[in-house]
């Protein structure tokens, strides 16, 4: 009997052309080719019809992600037998981080079968594969397959990827929510960045001459809002200049996210 087999990871705080894809077609993928194979191509594409059905957003390949799922398969296939993580090897998203991927949430689905469909509808019917396949917050997917023996070893890496930012971009972006119409005024002065981006880097107090009224501090995957207590203050009428800066991580967490310190003045 063939075995059939599908693992799901823990999650850590990312139109069908043929009836059958067999083993034929799935190539060794833990290469350096940005190509996928076909069997790699029909199972990102069968997890975004299921996502496209429930208003769900489609997934990207994303190329490192996709090395580290390569690289996966290939000790699976090594071992002939699935996991996520064997003796002497990285976890999950240690794995992810090391090929460069940049990312605040990572989960992983692996399987072995004969085929790329049976794969899937594996996953598909599995609650905690179903679930990672499915999940809203996810934004990219990095599938490798190896072939050994009539069976496919298959990983499904999933990550809500990090968009690589330069400081000056992270307080840009910043300052234009802070410096929306009716709010107050930001200072971009040299001076005043250079400050802001020490005292980003600290963990209490502040840097520079200028005294600050209140500092705040966050730590964000994404851009697109600021905290409710920043807004809070900011309509409070009792500060009517900012400064943003921002800075790089201390962690060793291999979780990626921006760290963002926002000066107020009187």
């Amino acid at each position: 009997m063939i075995p059939l087999r599908a693992l799901v990871s823990p999650l850590f705080t990312a139109a069908l052309v043929m009836a059958l894809l067999p083993c034929a077609f799935a190539q060794q993928s833990a290469n350096s080719s940005n190509i996928p194979t076909v069997a790699e191509q029909y199972l990102l594409s069968a997890a975004n019809q299921e996502r496209a059905t429930r208003n769900l957003p489609p997934l990207h390949r994303d190329f490192n992600l996709a090395q580290a799922a390569a690289q996966h398969a290939q000790v699976m296939a090594t071992h002939g037998s699935i996991s996520h993580q064997f003796p002497g090897e990285p976890e999950l998203s240690a794995r992810v981080s090391a090929m460069g991927v940049a990312f605040s949430l990572v989960s992983e689905n692996v399987a072995e079968a004969p085929s790329a469909v049976l794969i899937h509808t594996m996953w598909m019917d599995s609650p905690g594969h179903r679930a990672n396949l499915l999940d809203p917050a996810i934004d990219a997917a990095g599938i490798g397959i190896i072939a050994v023996g009539g069976q496919l070893y298959a990983v499904e890496d999933f990550a809500r990827t990090v968009p690589s930012l330069g400081l000056a971009q992270q307080e840009s972006t910043i300052g234009a929510l802070i410096a929306q119409p009716g709010r107050i005024a930001l200072d971009i002065t040299p001076t005043d960045i250079s400050s802001a981006r020490q005292t980003c880097a600290m963990s209490t107090g502040f840097s520079g001459t200028r005294k600050p009224w209140f500092v705040m501090r966050f730590t964000s995957s994404s851009l697109t809002q600021l905290p409710s207590e920043l807004n809070t203050l900011l309509a409070s009428g009792r500060y009517h200049h900012a400064v943003v800066g921002a800075c790089a991580s201390n962690s060793t967490s291999n979780f990626s996210s921006y760290n963002i310190a926002v000066l107020l003045y009187p």
